[in-house]
């Protein structure tokens, strides 16, 4: 039997620095040798145009490499990402066949000049590669079957808030005006149980059951939820149409902040589940009508004792405001 101590180890030290590549590199390997295969990057830089800045040589493809493997890391800042890859800096570029690292100053230009109709088309490109191949050969895309058996396919248009908090910035004579950078990307909005003076909020769009990503849409404190939901309706428009779905068995799973008259509105044409925000409206008298007779049902878990009773209300009509007329 040969014992791994009759073998004679040599431990070699040296002075110089030898940084070790990032965890996650080889994961930026993988995923930058799909998007070349599927011609993702070279579409990016076919379709994705806008208005010069102060650049230099870089191109557009150069700041979305950075992004692409900021995103794919998962490193806390922005700074923590740039000095973890500054030593292999030129490796990571050439996986993206370039061969310029941006700095951190000229990716801060590069976002503050990106303007809404780039953002647009870069969403767009993102969407119609998605469509353009399916999970598997077949095309299964999933479903959710109800007790009455009937097949549903099921999305989530979410809003998430990230709350952010404001330091005190130092006045006086001899300094310029306070100035928060954050003011460009947040503003007072609902912030629920986070600490934060200010809130910022995104919109996702995704399929529950294949997790496939529709849309992401961002702005300033509670976000502008009508607009946003439009786009997320469009999106899923188009991947029934691909798919060759049926819109009257398209359930959607909407976020609280959608639940009220104006929404109803909106998603005229899908059956979907919400929470209202609206809590005036179970004074209406036909939805009090409804609360004063038995349940529909009763409903109660297994892991807890409390019970749940279930109405079915009449349907109530909705103006072309948003608003539930009282009679």
């Amino acid at each position: 039997m040969t014992s791994i101590a009759d073998n004679v180890v040599n431990i070699q030290t040296t002075s110089e620095s030898n940084p070790s590549p990032p965890c996650w590199f080889g994961e930026v390997v993988v995923m930058s040798s799909c998007l070349r295969k599927q011609r993702v990057l070279s579409k990016i830089n076919e379709q994705v145009r806008f208005a010069r800045r102060r650049f230099g040589r870089y191109e557009v493809i150069d700041f979305f490499a950075v992004l692409f493997g900021y995103a794919i890391s998962g490193e806390r800042t922005l700074q923590e990402f740039y000095e973890r890859l500054q030593p292999f800096a030129i490796p990571f570029m050439a996986l993206f066949e370039r061969d310029r690292f941006p700095s951190r100053s000229a990716l801060s230009r590069f976002l503050t000049a990106l303007t809404e109709a780039s953002v647009e088309a870069l969403r767009t490109l993102f969407l119609d590669d998605l469509l353009a191949r399916p999970l598997t050969h077949d095309k299964q895309t999933g479903s959710l079957l109800d007790r009455m058996g009937n097949s549903w396919m099921v999305f989530d248009i979410d809003g998430t808030r990230e709350a952010a908090r404001q330091r005190a910035l130092p006045q006086g004579e001899d300094l310029p005006p306070a100035f928060r950078r954050l003011d460009e990307v947040c503003a007072p909005g609902y912030r629920g149980r986070k600490r934060g003076e200010v809130v910022r909020t995104r919109t996702t769009v995704s399929q529950a059951h294949s997790y496939q990503w529709l849309g992401s849409f961002g702005n300033r404190g509670n976000g502008r939820y009508r607009e946003e939901l439009r786009k997320g309706l469009s999106a899923i428009g188009r991947y029934l149409t691909v798919y060759q779905l049926d819109t009257s068995r398209t359930l959607l799973r909407l976020d609280g902040q959608y639940g009220n008259g104006a929404v109803l509105a909106d998603v005229a044409g899908f059956a979907f589940v919400t929470r209202g925000k609206d809590y005036h409206l179970l004074d209406h008298p036909l939805v009090q009508a409804r609360l004063h007779l038995p349940p529909d049902q009763v409903q109660q878990r297994p892991e807890s004792p409390m019970e749940r009773s279930l109405y079915d209300c009449p349907e109530i009509p909705v103006g072309p405001d948003g608003a539930i007329p009282f009679k």
